[in-house]
Formats: structure tokens, C-alpha cells, sequence
């Protein structure tokens, strides 16, 4: 008779603590602009991490003065390409500009020496 009651006691726990494991609710998704204006932040970012590496290599004496703002000029080109794709967009890029926008600042890493 006690293992019955153990039994029934062991099962009806196990079901209450059943009960409280749910699901997480899902995640909010955030909306298509801000995905946008996160595809331009990171453009961006990328933009300023060139802009530093050029400046060390110019620093090390690796590239002259003039060298460092012809490369300069490139990554500015391509922010304000990123920028105008943007402002047609009301502030953020698709993945295809953005994709187009990496393919630009790839050369411009390769010409850096990365």
C-alpha cells in the first residue's frame, strides 16, 4: 500500500512540474527598417576599422602620407554611396547594396594589405 501512495504521489508531482514548462514566447522580430538601418551601421563600422588600419599603416611608415589618403578617399567614396543608397531608403540599405558595398570595401581591405 505505501509504494501505491509513493507512486501516486511521485506521478502527481511530476505532472504539476509538467505543467510549468512552457515554451519561451517568440522572439519579437524587429521590423524591416531596422534591419535596414543595421545594414548601414555596419557599413559604416567597417568604413571607420579600414579608415584606423590605414592610418597604423601610414604610422609604421608601411605606406606614404599621400598613399594613406588616396585610401582614404576610397572608403569616403564608398560611404557616401552607402549614404545615398540609404537616403532613397529612408536611412538603412538593402542586402543587395550592402552586399555590393562589401564587395567595394573588400578591394579597398586588399589594397590596404589585410
Amino acid at each position: 500500500m505505501p509504494h501505491i501512495i509513493r507512486a501516486l504521489t511521485a506521478c502527481a508531482l511530476l505532472s504539476s512540474l509538467a505543467a510549468c514548462v512552457t515554451a519561451p514566447p517568440p522572439a519579437p522580430r524587429p521590423n524591416p527598417q531596422q534591419i535596414a538601418d543595421r545594414r548601414l551601421h555596419q557599413v559604416d563600422g567597417r568604413i571607420d576599422n579600414l579608415g584606423r588600419r590605414i592610418d597604423n599603416r601610414v604610422n609604421q611608415g608601411y605606406y606614404a602620407p599621400p598613399q594613406g589618403g588616396e585610401l582614404h578617399h576610397r572608403l569616403e567614396v564608398v560611404r557616401r554611396e552607402a549614404h545615398d543608397m540609404a537616403a532613397q531608403h529612408g536611412g538603412g540599405l538593402s542586402a543587395d547594396e550592402q552586399r555590393v558595398l562589401n564587395e567595394e570595401l573588400d578591394s579597398t581591405a586588399h589594397a590596404i594589405g589585410e
